[in-house]
């Protein structure tokens, strides 16, 4: 496993994955994908509901910011309001509950809203175009955690776009010292 350095208007970045090694087009809409361990992991919680895969998802990100010098200066952890509310449980959140109660880190689930419905940001290439689907479209309950470090989590970086717009309200709005972002996996391309 290598962890991959995020760079954006964070303090700093990562995810601990690539999502797939390979995916190679079979046709008919379908691919032949080769995922790496986190990526597997992550598809099968996601999307065929394999709850088991909550505690090694969990795992591989406790053991990953126990090798971060900043986590015990972390006060909260954040996870990224979900795109999708119609699954049954919210994949991030479920992670960070487990990365919560092991490492002692406070989880606030409520903090970040989505405020405007957004299309599927996975539908549109143009970056630009996902900044202007995103403006506006998260807030912050209040300045609870002005001048604290927040860690920023979600699964999966694509362009950064969700990550960088959250980022900036939790500077601007929420007064925040730092935000520490972290994923478990990041696509090989900005789509």
């Amino acid at each position: 496993m290598s962890e991959i350095k995020l760079d954006g208007n964070w303090k700093a970045g990562w995810a601990i994955e690539l999502h797939t090694l390979k995916s190679i087009p079979i046709g008919s809409g379908y691919f032949d994908t080769t995922y790496t361990r986190t990526g597997e992991a992550l598809n099968k919680l996601k999307y065929h509901n394999d709850h088991s895969q909550i505690p090694i998802l969990a795992k591989i990100s406790i053991d990953f910011l126990k090798t971060r010098l900043v986590t015990p200066y972390i006060d909260v952890m954040i996870p990224v309001p979900p795109s999708n509310y119609d699954r049954a449980i919210q994949p991030v959140f479920e992670v960070a509950k487990v990365i919560s109660e092991s490492l002692n880190i406070p989880v606030d689930f409520n903090y970040i809203k989505k405020i405007k419905q957004t299309t599927q940001l996975k539908d549109i290439v143009d970056l630009n175009a996902r900044e202007d689907v995103l403006k506006d479209a998260f807030r912050v309950k209040d300045t609870r955690y002005k001048d604290r470090n927040i860690l920023l989590f979600d699964d999966l970086y694509r362009s950064g776009s969700t990550l960088k717009e959250i980022t900036n309200i939790l500077y601007k709005c929420g007064r925040v010292q730092n935000v520490y972002v972290l994923t478990l996996t990041k696509t090989r391309v900005k789509r």
